[in-house]
């Protein structure tokens, strides 16, 4: 059996931060999010799902209308909650 080291070992934040980005997004799915794109990019919006190896992140565009977006998970360098307001 393997075990890890003392120095090795996982505090609860750095396993979220070890989640592969499909996990992070089946687990953030409904909350808002940012999301860093490999080519600089970033994103926000509220995940909607994931399907077909692509994260669907609906997006405010202005006045009333919010179009879905899609982003392959393999074009995206990692997804971050929003944090709390105070």
């Amino acid at each position: 059996m393997f075990m890890q080291s003392p120095g090795q070992m996982q505090t609860p934040g750095q396993a979220q931060i070890n989640m592969s980005l499909q996990q992070k997004a089946m687990y953030l799915t409904g909350r808002p999010v940012g999301i860093s794109l490999r080519n600089g990019q970033g994103v926000s919006g509220v995940i909607c799902g994931i399907q077909g190896g692509e994260v669907y992140v609906m997006q405010y565009l202005y006045a009333t209308q919010f179009a879905t977006f899609h982003y392959p998970l393999n074009q995206i360098q990692d997804i971050l909650p929003y944090p709390a307001c105070g």
